[in-house]
Order: C-alpha cells, then structure tokens, then sequence
C-alpha cells in the first residue's frame, strides 16, 4: 500500500494544503458564554496544527445569537470577536497550520435556553417541534443573507484563510434545501432551484463583499436519510448552483440531528466496510460537479483513506472525533504506523462538553486511568 498520495499537497482557490486530510468541523465547547475564544480552544487547535492535519474547519459558529446551537459554542456575531479570534488564527497559523471559519445558524435546532425569542425555522408547522416557532418572513431572509456577510467579513479580519457555511444535519440552511423542512410557496420554496436560492445568493453577496480569490466552502448533506427529506438528485442539483455562484468546495455529509442509526455521528465504526458512509454519494457528486470535494464521514483507516482518494471518491477525506481522541493521528500515519484510528465511535467525547469542560475522549482518559 502506498500512502504517498495522501501527504501530497492540494489547492482550494489559491489556499495550499499541506496533505489531504481535513479536521471536520467539531463542536468544541470551549468558548465564552457569549462566544468568545478561550484559551483552552486556542490550544486545541494549536494540537491539531501541530499534529499535521491538512486543514482545520472550526466548530460552527454561530452568525447570530438566535442561531446558537449549543452551550459554550464559538460565535462570529460581533465585531468585539475578532480580536479573539485571531489570536487563534495567529496560533494556527505559527504553528504550520490552516484554518476555515464554519459559519453556522441552527434555525429549529437552535438552544431555546440561550436564545432570546422563539428559534426561527423556514416553515412553521405543526409536528416539527414541541415549542413555538417563528417562521421566516422575506424580509428576515434577507437580513439572514447581510447577517452571514457580516460574519463572514469578520471571518476574513480574523485571519482565516476561508469560510465554510455549514448546509449540513438539519440545521437553518439545510432546512432551506431540504422538502421536509421547507414547505414555503413563496420563491424560496417548493422547487429545488427556489430552496437553493438563499444559498445562491448568500454566495454571491459574500463574494462581492470578500473578492473572488477568498476559499469559500460549503458543508450539505448528500441525503437526510429521512421520509420526505432531501435526496441525492437535488443535492446534487443545488450544489451545481452553489458552485456556479461562486463555490470553491464542498464537504460532503449526510443525515440529520434527529436521525439515530443514520446520524452524522454513527456508532460502532469498527470495521473498514463501516468507514466512509456517505462514499456511493461521493462518486455520484465527483461524477457531475468539477470542484474539490471532502468527503467526510467514518473514516477511520489509512487504508480506506487512500483508497477513497486513489480511486477519485474524494479529493480530500475529513475527520472528527478521531481527531478528539488523537489530535496527531496525521503525523502517526504519516511516520508509518497505520494502525486504525484508536477513536471507538461511543459519541461519549460531547458528554464532557455539556458540562462546560470542552469535548475531549472520556473512553481514553479511562483508559489511561485503569493503567
């Protein structure tokens, strides 16, 4: 086996990388109450630098307060953020790495505890949650677009070396693309060249704002997984839009929040046919679209990273909670030990983070307790 194509650089609009391997967006739990950048983040991800991946994409980070999805969740709302931010960026950056900002609204998911008002959804109806909820108007779906140019112009102050808009697992831009949250019979409903459209233009606004040689990435689903959800067609369909708005790449997931065995975080990924979930949607999006794509989604082995990326399935292959547990798992594989990732897929690393400790692996320090 050679591994010899995984250590080569890439390029996304200008932005070398070092190697094809991607930190996955991961909620961290190590901001302020309001968002702000703790040390305890900064460190992080100067371990991930350090440990030799490619390419980090921050926690999703909330563009809005009414968008927050979690406690201790990184903000990008106000200009006062900044600073913060890029003392990581600056740490990221000396220490050999790159950095996405993922910029995030989690629409009906959004945490009604720290939120002020009812969370604000694409289409209001019963059955979609137990609370009230507050159904976009026209006039809130375009200060939503300025509120994601706004982040994303604090994104490029900070020093990131692009953004990531997260249209993934069901929060607010995926609702937007996906049938069975989006019910609207106004221009952003009904087709899925309408439920693309804050997409298309969200892109455009951004681009006018920032330039045209500035990484701009997308995280969508590939399928909700779901009765009535979004399917691979439209997905594909939407990302051809986004891609001729002004996209630079995607990351490819798959599933929602709600989705149990289907979930983006799946259990129990033991075995090489576990890894790589979302991989026959690859092909199907490499077949059609001509842009840098990031598949992510179980993978944990050399073995079926190289294959994936040998065989053209993805052009860069993206990680999360292995990179929890293992924070230098490039640099392992890249030294020649190719053992599996030690990650056991138990989801238990966000239980610490709910508690406000920041998300780390319970399983290995319990290992390394017992000796």
């Amino acid at each position: 086996m050679s591994t010899a194509p995984l250590f080569e650089p890439g390029t996304i609009n200008g932005l070398t990388l070092a190697n094809r391997f991607v930190r996955s967006a991961t909620w961290e739990g190590m901001a302020t109450k309001d968002g702000r950048v703790k040390d305890q983040l900064i460190d992080t991800m100067i371990q991930l630098a350090r440990g030799g991946i490619g390419l980090i994409i921050t926690g999703h980070a909330y563009v809005t307060p009414v968008g927050q999805a979690t406690p201790w969740q990184l903000g990008i709302y106000d200009d006062q953020q900044i600073d913060g931010l890029r003392s990581m960026t600056d740490a990221v950056h000396a220490a050999g790495g790159k950095i996405v900002a993922q910029l995030a609204h989690a629409g009906n998911f959004a945490l009604e505890s720290a939120i002020d008002g009812s969370p604000m959804v694409v289409s209001a109806f019963t059955g979609l949650a137990d609370t009230p909820r507050r159904e976009l108007t026209l006039a809130d779906i375009e200060a939503l677009k300025n509120t994601f140019v706004a982040a994303a112009r604090r994104a490029q102050a900070a020093g990131f070396d692009g953004i990531q808009l997260h249209s993934a697992h069901g929060y607010l831009f995926s609702q937007f693309l996906s049938p069975w949250f989006n019910r609207r019979t106004d221009s952003y409903g009904g087709t899925i060249d309408n439920r693309v459209r804050i997409h298309v233009e969200t892109i455009r606004a951004i681009r006018k704002v920032l330039g045209n040689n500035y990484p701009l990435l997308v995280k969508m689903n590939s399928q909700d997984d779901s009765k009535g959800g979004l399917n691979l067609d439209e997905s594909i369909a939407a990302a051809s839009q986004m891609v001729d708005a002004g996209l630079d790449a995607i990351e490819l997931s798959g599933g929602l929040l709600t989705g149990g065995k289907l979930s983006p975080s799946r259990p129990t990924i033991n075995a090489p046919e576990k890894e790589a979930y979302f991989q026959d949607a690859a092909r199907a999006f490499k077949k059609a679209l001509d842009v840098p794509l990031i598949l992510v989604g179980g993978i944990r082995s050399v073995e079926v990273a190289e294959r994936l990326l040998t065989e053209k399935t993805a052009d860069y292959l993206s990680m999360s909670r292995p990179l929890i547990r293992e924070p230098d798992l490039i640099n392992r594989w890249r030294s020649g030990d190719h053992r599996p990732a030690a990650c056991v897929s138990d989801n238990l690393c966000f239980r610490p983070g709910m508690l406000g400790k920041g998300v780390y692996c319970l399983t290995k320090e319990r290992e390394d307790k017992k000796g």
